[in-house]
């Protein structure tokens, strides 16, 4: 039975959504020729021993902390990756390897059906890879957004500039940050969250612990909130749909 593998791309990643959502798909659509891995890598450069030494891969996702750093290594980008400046599925092709951005695909879907009028400004909390795809996302419905960073500066403020008046305009809150993450879960990215209203909406990207300290504080202020799970299925489903295009 020949062999079709296919991977994430990370650093320090056991914990990976990925590994458990593509193994039990694989099972339940018979394929038992099908397996997910995850390529732990120190550096991105091992990539390319990981491919030179296996012919039975056919395609890969990538995450933290690799988005970026991977594209010098692709032979071809996809529009909307190229745009983003971020890639987190790898297409194998008879012309080489070809990055796209399913990230953006994830958030947009998953934030939707929250959305009202009045959410028209954000906050992105992080500056990563992720959050690349998440200002991309809110450029295209039209919400404007400004970046917190811990290193300020073009449209980028710190955290200690996130005031009470900034809260009340900036009413989407988006943490692209690992802050929350289990096991540290009692973290969270440092703001007057006690300026939160019913009219907030907090979206976090983590989806380990189901509800972060972020998302907690929110839901105490009324505010609407969502983990970062439905973002992982969707833009996991869509990967798997452009491996099956290659």
């Amino acid at each position: 039975m020949k062999k079709v593998r296919f991977g994430l791309i990370g650093k320090d990643i056991s914990y990976s959504f990925s590994r458990g959502y593509f193994t039990e798909k694989f099972s339940n659509m018979g394929l038992e020729d099908h397996s997910y891995e995850n390529f732990d890598f120190q550096a991105i450069e091992e990539i390319k021993d990981v491919l030179k030494n296996n012919d039975d891969i056919y395609g890969m996702n990538v995450t933290i902390p690799y988005k970026q750093q991977v594209m010098p290594f692709l032979d071809e980008l996809d529009k909307e990756a190229e745009k983003i400046g971020a890639v987190n599925t790898i297409q194998f092709t008879e012309n080489g390897l070809k990055g796209f951005n399913t990230d953006a695909y994830g958030f947009k879907n998953a934030m939707m059906p929250f959305l009202k009028p009045h959410h028209d400004k954000a906050l992105i909390l992080g500056t990563g890879g992720a959050s690349k795809a998440v200002a991309y996302v809110l450029g295209e419905l039209g919400i404007s957004y400004t970046f917190v960073s811990r290193s300020p500066g073009n449209n980028k403020i710190s955290y200690d500039q996130v005031t009470k008046n900034v809260l009340k305009d900036h009413t989407i809150l988006v943490n692209c940050t690992p802050l929350g993450t289990h096991p540290n879960i009692e973290e969270r990215p440092s703001l007057p969250y006690e300026f939160l209203s019913d009219q907030h909406f907090l979206f976090d990207l983590i989806y380990n612990p189901e509800k972060t300290a972020f998302l907690t504080a929110g839901e105490a202020k009324g505010a609407q909130i969502c983990n970062g799970l439905r973002m992982l299925e969707l833009q996991a489903d869509r990967s798997w749909q452009i491996w099956q295009e290659s």
